[in-house]
């Protein structure tokens, strides 16, 4: 120490940059001991808890069952962790008969008691955590925990229960959700909100009609886009009645849901539709009607084919060129509007689906006539080089 003691006064400023090499090595060095010891102890962890996974996976089905009581593994951390993230897993994907066993587990265990305290007394991201866990569990003693966070002051908490709820995908979750919405207190996305009611609402959408006429504006739009997702045949009546509505979205969504019903009793509205005053309406029309196996969705369909929107135009060629056992009597149909636009459009819709010869087929038979030249002349217009080059071979057949 002494001689260090006057080397560092012979050195004399010099003494200041030794100190600080010398300092910062020091610094250096015990950042690599704590990246060596931290790896050291974090390959120690997971080494336990692959052993520990292994041997919880082995006797599964015993602690399932309830032969290996909870008590060999509640209190103990790291065994706690991985049943319950198993448990949850075997939950999501669970059947039916499969859900009673599981959720008995948590309940026996006390795992669901333990997040339900910790989504109601915890905050920040240990609380969104539990959240999200109890959304898993499918469990319905889950659901007034998850709906007393709706009113949280957090967007992120208040987003974290609203997935919750979604992902019980019970009924009684989407009580709260609707509620909270309809009454104007729940402020989170509207995609996160859509998701979760979806979700709850698919075994039982005739829920939403009830809010859904106690609603104005935005709130009532957001509901009738889940009910268009969700509605069946059984709601025919009422989304009949919801075609008529003011709101351009609401009429949009009845229209998709009447094209889920897949029912000719929609036949009519639809073609109403059709010619509704705004385009996105008429384009789920169009859409919708393409999925009805009815005679009657070809007027329509032609109308919508001719449409000043390329976007409904387009819809309406999709749905004419697979009704593939008429496609000659159409092609005359599409002919007759005299329209170039809709014409393209029916014709290029033919190629994608690979319909091509059977139209080639009607340019034979049709290349004579004002009609057929008026085809002939909107086909070879087209961008397509090999389009183009095929119609006319099959003009010069036919010309010959």
């Amino acid at each position: 120490m002494e001689f260090a003691s006057r080397l560092l006064t012979h050195l004399g400023p010099a003494a200041l940059l030794l100190k600080a090499i010398l300092l910062s090595l020091s610094g250096i060095l015990l950042l690599l001991a704590f990246i060596v010891f931290r790896r050291w102890r974090r390959g120690r962890y997971f080494q336990r808890l692959n052993v520990r996974t292994y041997v919880i996976r082995t006797n599964w089905d015993s602690i399932v069952s309830g032969r290996i009581p909870a008590r060999s593994w509640r209190l103990r951390p790291l065994d706690c962790s991985i049943v319950e993230a198993m448990l949850l897993d075997a939950i999501e994907t669970a059947t039916a008969d499969e859900l009673p066993a599981l959720l008995r587990r948590l309940r026996d265990s006390g795992l669901l008691d333990m997040r339900i305290f910790e989504a109601r007394k915890l905050h920040g991201w240990r609380q969104r955590s539990a959240l999200v866990a109890l959304g898993r569990t499918r469990a319905p003693e889950a659901v007034p925990a998850l709906a007393e966070a709706l009113d949280s002051p957090s967007l992120d908490t208040r987003i974290a229960a609203v997935r919750g709820l979604g992902r019980t995908g019970l009924i009684e979750a989407a009580v709260p959700l609707l509620d909270c919405y309809i009454a104007g207190q729940l402020q989170v996305p509207e995609h996160v909100l859509k998701n979760a009611l979806a979700t709850c609402c698919r075994s039982y959408p005739s829920i939403l009609l009830s809010y859904l006429n106690h609603s104005r504006s935005v709130i009532r739009e957001l509901l009738a886009r889940v009910l268009g997702e969700l509605a069946g045949p059984d709601l025919l009546d009422e989304l009949l009645v919801l075609t008529a509505d003011p709101l351009p979205e609401v009429r949009a969504s009845a229209a998709r849901a009447l094209g889920n019903a897949k029912s000719s009793v929609a036949l009519a509205a639809l073609a109403a539709l059709s010619v509704d005053p705004v385009w996105f309406v008429r384009l789920r029309a169009v859409v919708a009607l393409g999925s009805l196996e009815h005679p009657g969705r070809i007027k329509p369909l032609l109308q919508g084919l001719c449409d000043v929107n390329r976007n409904v135009r387009q819809r309406a060629a999709w749905a004419l060129a697979r009704v593939e056992p008429d496609l000659g009597i159409i092609l005359e149909q599409v002919i007759d509007t005299r329209d170039k636009y809709a014409l393209q459009a029916f014709v290029s819709e033919l190629e994608r689906s690979g319909a091509m010869d059977k139209v080639i087929q009607a340019i034979v038979e049709h290349s004579q006539d004002a009609s057929g030249k008026l085809l002939l002349d909107a086909l070879t217009n087209s961008k397509d080089v090999l389009q183009r080059g095929a119609l006319a071979s099959a003009a010069s057949a036919g010309a010959r």
